[in-house]
């Protein structure tokens, strides 16, 4: 049989009445799961195999042979039975477990298209179960986090957002926005009453402040889940020769940089990352900081600094003798300051806070090691972590949007201005979960960056 074509399947929308299938594992395993979702998914199963999916018990495994339209048995498979709602997508389905001989999963999936079905596009699946309210767009973007969690931190990030935290917290913040606007238009339809009051201004702008200090601190929880999700930066930082980039493979536990006593060796910046404690750190060795009249090694070092610029910690390093280098350091930076070459000196006298470690013999490194998760941003359970770009800048036009009703509260404007200002701070909350009408072309950026059978 012929490969199935995914691309020749694709339609710009999502129909409902199509019954879908695709790989739901990677290749290359022992076993293959493809997954089938729509109407007609019992129908185009049963029709491969001697299982009938119309009349068996819901949430049941079946063990049968896929056989081809020939009559050849293509494999040995169990055969699991969702029924709508109870399924992942809200819809009937079916999951095919296999082998994940690429032969086999192409076979069946080309069996799936000659009974009815087609190939499911990208993400398809999830925005079907978003589709049909199995779960909100913050959850079905946590399903992707999901998939790409690489640590512990950013697995307990998406676990927590896909159970729906995100979409608690935001649900509260809705309802305290619709109930300032409620008072507020309750005061425009009853406008002609002078003696009726309900609610004082005062009241309202605390209340409209409370709200608006919530919304920031969710939009600047964004930089500490943009941090964890992509790894931690961390800048080594210092002047030629203290040795950063013999520290950089004494971390990495490998030759990642080259190590040499010529000053300037370092031009640019190396970037690698190690997991602590279940967290990722992305290091960064930069080019020595030195007055200097070579034009590629300034280019390095201007390089260096802007990359100390972006980081969450620093290593700020020296050895004996030398002077730490004199960047600037910014509120949200952790910096921690290490005096190296203790293999060779016995009388250092480093900045009081300093770690003494050798890097070229290990001594120190444990310590060091462990001050890094110490200074790692920190997630307790109950907190609310924003990691999507798209769900930080709803937060922000939201922020925008509140501000105005603060200022206009304070400029003692009408209830009608104040209360459109409110509605578009509602609706940019609800851009987040998904809770309003969104344009096909917002739902089609989330989902097309699944992968295929999810």
């Amino acid at each position: 049989m012929t490969d199935v074509s995914l691309t020749s399947c694709l339609s710009p929308l999502t129909s409902k009445e199509d019954t879908i299938c695709a790989p739901a594992t990677a290749p290359g395993g022992a076993l293959g799961i493809i997954r089938v979702s729509g109407p007609d998914a019992f129908a185009a199963v049963s029709s491969l195999c001697s299982v009938c999916c119309n009349t068996v018990a819901a949430n049941t495994v079946h063990y049968t042979h896929i056989v081809s339209s020939e009559g050849e048995t293509i494999d040995e498979a169990m055969v699991s039975i969702f029924r709508a709602p109870h399924s992942y997508t809200g819809e009937d389905s079916v999951e095919i477990s296999c082998h994940g001989s690429p032969y086999i999963i192409n076979n069946v999936l080309q069996l799936l298209v000659q009974h009815g079905c087609r190939m499911a596009r990208p993400g398809e699946f999830t925005m079907r179960a978003y589709l049909n309210g199995k779960m909100d767009l913050s959850q079905a973007e946590a399903v992707a986090d999901l998939i790409a969690s690489t640590n512990k931190a950013t697995h307990h990030i998406a676990m927590s957002q896909l159970r729906g935290c995100i979409s608690s917290e935001l649900s509260r913040l809705r309802e305290q926005l619709l109930h300032l606007t409620s008072l507020l238009e309750l005061e425009l339809d009853f406008s002609d009453h002078e003696d009726l009051e309900f609610a004082d201004r005062t009241e309202l702008l605390q209340l409209a402040q409370t709200i608006e200090a919530h919304i920031l601190h969710l939009a600047h929880s964004f930089d500490v889940g943009n941090a964890i999700k992509n790894g931690i930066p961390v800048a080594i930082v210092g002047a030629p020769n203290v040795g950063k980039s013999t520290l950089l493979n004494a971390l990495l536990g490998e030759e990642r940089a080259i190590v040499s006593d010529i000053q300037g060796t370092t031009r640019d910046a190396i970037e690698d990352t190690i997991q602590l404690e279940g967290i990722t750190f992305r290091f960064i060795d930069t080019a020595g900081i030195r007055h200097t009249s070579d034009k590629i090694e300034q280019m390095g070092i201007e390089r260096s600094l802007a990359a100390a610029q972006r980081a969450r910690i620093i290593l700020m390093m020296t050895e004996p003798g030398v002077p730490y280098p004199d960047i600037p350091v910014r509120d949200y930076q952790t910096v921690i300051t290490i005096c190296n070459k203790s293999d060779i000196s016995s009388a250092l006298t480093p900045h009081p806070s300093a770690f003494t470690i050798s890097a070229k013999f290990g001594v120190g490194l444990e310590q060091l090691r462990q001050r890094l998760v110490d200074a790692a941003p920190k997630t307790a359970d109950s907190d609310v972590i924003i990691t999507s770009a798209r769900q930080h800048e709803a937060l922000l036009r939201a922020h925008e949007s509140i501000q105005r009703v603060i200022d206009g509260l304070m400029a003692q404007l009408s209830g009608d201005l104040l209360s459109e200002d409110l509605h578009q701070a509602i609706n940019h909350l609800a851009e987040i979960t998904g809770n309003q009408i969104t344009p096909n072309e917002v739902l089609g950026n989330i989902f097309r960056h699944f992968c295929v059978g999810k």
